[in-house]
């Protein structure tokens, strides 16, 4: 595609562009999937007569909806042999998502770790009721069910994710504080002063995918969070340092291990106390760290 398009279908796609990979990305937690749905997306748009399309922004959403339920189905396939648990693909954004406070809460890989819980169809319906404000008609032609079924589906979501979400939503200060004690913690390797950050039940999940070393389930208190960081900086055998960053519109870390990336780390702030820890140490999940990629919500 060329920057003098004047083909009505390109012109349409690419204005959509940046909300139709938000939309498959906070529905499949992964850019690399994303970017595959958006060809796919395309293939069966350029084949569309936008004559019969009366609203192109919600029909692209459709077809970029149907298209991310296929992916989901075979993504939950390659979940069940991934080694250890699986979290989404952190993303390095630019302030303006930050800045905005619900699509930041939405991105955050908090978030994104619970709709996990959620069935593909469930999913869908919750991302494009909660975090992109679609109408039921809309939600219910994106996944051929009935806008009444939709509705359904929509309020048993939301109930499933709410009871999973914090109860009070730290501020975007108080979680860079907590970061920057796990930065000071990790450079220095003197982990106890993290123990008035952490809340006694915090739990701390980590993703290698069989590539890195990570713990092959959650580990919860913080006793035990600190012993397992403290023998995972015992076996680095290097440099550890840490960089504030937004991710996912939300404060986080990338740890570099001798200068060389070697995970991105957020963190769940309720009450003044860190209650979750996220660290995506699979390299094949840190490729867009270093460079912004655009979300947005309409």
């Amino acid at each position: 595609m060329n920057d003098h398009v004047t083909d009505p279908a390109t012109e349409a796609f690419l204005a959509h562009r940046n909300l139709l990979f938000t939309v498959a990305y906070e529905m499949l937690g992964s850019a690399a999937d994303a970017e595959d749905v958006l060809q796919e997306t395309w293939l069966r748009w350029v084949g569309t007569d936008l004559d019969q399309v009366r609203d192109r922004r919600a029909y692209l959403v459709r077809i970029t909806t149907r298209q991310a339920l296929n992916r989901l189905r075979t993504l939950k396939r390659r979940k069940e042999t991934y080694v250890g648990p699986w979290l989404p693909e952190p993303l390095l954004t630019a302030p303006d998502v930050a800045e905005d406070a619900e699509l930041s809460e939405n991105l955050s890989l908090a978030l994104l770790y619970v709709l996990e819980s959620l069935a593909p169809v469930e999913r869908a319906v919750f991302v494009l009721r909660e975090v992109f404000a679609f109408e039921h008609d809309d939600i219910a032609a994106a996944i051929g069910r009935s806008p009444a079924a939709a509705r359904q589906i929509a309020y048993r979501a939301r109930q499933h994710v709410n009871a999973r979400r914090p109860r009070t939503t730290a501020s975007a200060e108080e979680t860079r504080a907590a970061l920057a004690s796990f930065r000071s913690a990790l450079e220095t390797g003197d982990l106890r002063g993290l123990l008035d950050v952490l809340a006694p039940d915090v739990v701390f999940v980590s993703d290698g995918g069989g590539l890195r070393l990570a713990a092959l389930r959650p580990v919860v208190g913080a006793g035990k969070v600190l012993r397992y960081m403290a023998g995972s900086l015992g076996k680095a055998g290097g440099v550890l340092t840490g960089e504030a960053t937004t991710v996912n519109g939300n404060p986080g870390l990338v740890l570099r291990l001798d200068g060389g990336i070697d995970g991105v780390l957020t963190a769940r702030v309720e009450d003044g106390r860190v209650t979750r820890l996220y660290y995506v140490r699979n390299p094949e999940k840190l490729t867009r760290v270093e460079s912004e990629t655009s979300l947005v919500s309409r």
